[in-house]
């Protein structure tokens, strides 16, 4: 794969490569670009031209070429969905629906863009304002830098691209270095389904290099960065000498709180389905178990139970449900992790080994409100940390001490209690009776704290990758 800057196919200027391997495997699958801030001012420039000409495309075209390249991933969704599970280790099943959820999300950046009426201040609502109209209309930024993470490159791809272009902006596209090749196949897409020649681009590329040049470009008018909360600090920082607009969705610790009459087999089950997906790289994963300790002792059973029945193993095999960690070095940092959680004074009652890139399913028990990982020591992987607690206080407390805001859920037949406790969390999105890991299109979504800034999905994107004119007629009433 190389880079897409305007009409061209091109390899870094120096030449340099990075290699994608997969990693259930370790078989080279290609090579892509390592490209260098060169290529970045390359890519930029034909990208403020691009733009130019494609916000003057009306919004109901933009439409029809993005519903042309949902069509076309629709005809490939299988060779897309196989790409994506060899280069990332992801479940086959996960893959697919993964790639499935292009129909959703394009579509209804579509739809909302086309209904984004603008606003009308009505003469005389301000006293002297009585024969003046004011009224406002929706710009493109221009440039945008889409940046993102191999966890869920297509679904943030969805997120971030076709809402970006739906309002008339350029897109440049930063993949990861581990995953890249799904997304570039789909920026193909795009451009074969109409979008002219530097409107969507693609720059492969080490982060530290590529994304910092994207940020400090002069060029580049909104970084849209999906990644960890470090990078997105030094993403902010770098934008910053340029005024760049941000949004910035970063790590998490949700915090997964049971009280004493919550539905312990139904927790069992989210656990399960909010821990195990993507064998546990998800940020809006629940990474703390705080569980009353009335029902600690069955939850424990019940998940260990549970989370055996997994079948875990080849990503392609449609049967498998856990799959590998992005690579070797993700599954050694989660060894470490849990490793240090145990030195802590933790137990492992459930997995705790490593094979390569594979992480067994592990679930801790013996945590305390005190160790690092019931505050800030983020698992990108799939480990249940069960920490126990005596009143809804102290759980909410607990939920609370993490520098990170960006899920969090309960579990409780009473609903005032659920909605109290919602109500106490300091993140961004409260989910009663399920896991945290919930993220639909249409929500807005976003972190409090160090989870990020700004909100992504069809409620609220749209506004972000776009700016505000009002269009004052004065006096125009006699």
């Amino acid at each position: 794969m190389k880079n897409l800057v305007g009409n061209r196919w091109l390899d870094a200027k120096n030449g340099s490569t990075i290699e994608v391997t997969n990693p259930a495997t370790g078989k080279l699958i290609d090579t892509i670009p390592n490209s260098t801030e060169e290529d970045v001012d390359e890519a930029v420039n034909v990208a403020v031209q691009g733009q130019k000409a494609w916000a003057k495309y009306p919004i109901h075209k933009r439409g029809e070429i993005l519903m042309t390249f949902a069509r076309l991933v629709y005809e490939e969704r299988d060779s897309l969905a196989a790409l994506l599970s060899q280069e990332t280790g992801k479940p086959i099943k996960e893959a697919q629906n993964e790639i499935a959820n292009v129909q959703i999300g394009v579509k209804a950046f579509v739809e909302a863009a086309k209904h984004m009426y603008g606003n009308v201040v009505p003469a005389g609502t301000e006293a002297g304002q009585e024969k003046t109209i004011q009224m406002t209309l929706q710009y493109p930024l221009g440039v945008v830098a889409a940046i993102i993470p191999f966890n869920f490159p297509s679904d943030l791809f969805c997120q971030k691209v076709p809402s970006a272009l739906m309002m008339g902006n350029a897109v440049i596209v930063k993949p990861s270095t581990y995953n890249p090749l799904t997304l570039t196949k789909m920026s193909y897409l795009l451009r074969k389904a109409g979008v002219p020649e530097g409107v969507v681009e693609v720059v492969h590329g080490e982060g530290k290099v590529v994304g910092q040049a994207l940020a400090r470009h002069k060029g580049v008018h909104l970084v849209s960065l999906t990644g960890s909360t470090g990078a997105g600090m030094e993403t902010m920082k770098t934008c910053s000498e340029n005024l760049t607009h941000v949004m910035l969705e970063l790590g998490g610790n949700d915090a997964f709180i049971l009280l004493e009459d919550g539905d312990v087999d139904l927790a069992v089950e989210e656990t399960v389905w909010g821990r195990m997906y993507n064998t546990g790289q998800v940020c809006c994963a629940s990474k703390r178990f705080l569980i009353h300790n009335s029902v600690k002792e069955e939850f424990t059973r019940k998940v260990v139970e549970r989370i055996k029945k997994l079948k875990v193993g080849d990503p392609m095999d449609p049967a498998t449900e856990v799959g590998c960690l992005i690579n070797e070095h993700a599954a050694k940092v989660v060894e470490d992790q849990v490793n240090q959680t145990v030195a802590a004074g933790a137990n492992i009652v459930l997995g705790g080994k490593r094979n390569g890139a594979f992480y067994e399913p592990t679930v801790l028990t013996d945590v305390t409100r005190d160790m690092e990982v019931a505050k800030d020591m983020e698992i990108f992987g799939p480990v249940v940390s069960i920490i126990g607690f005596d009143t809804v206080d102290e759980a909410i407390a607990i939920a609370n001490q993490s520098s990170y805001g960006l899920c969090g859920n309960v579990f409780t037949r009473d609903m005032k209690r659920a909605f109290a406790v919602s109500d106490a969390l300091e993140v961004g999105g409260a989910v009663i009776n399920g896991a945290s890991f919930y993220r639909s299109f249409e929500m807005p979504f976003g972190g409090w704290k160090h989870s990020g800034i700004g909100n992504e999905g069809i409620m609220t994107t749209l506004k972000e990758m776009s700016r505000t004119k009002t269009i004052v007629l004065k006096n125009i009433l006699d």
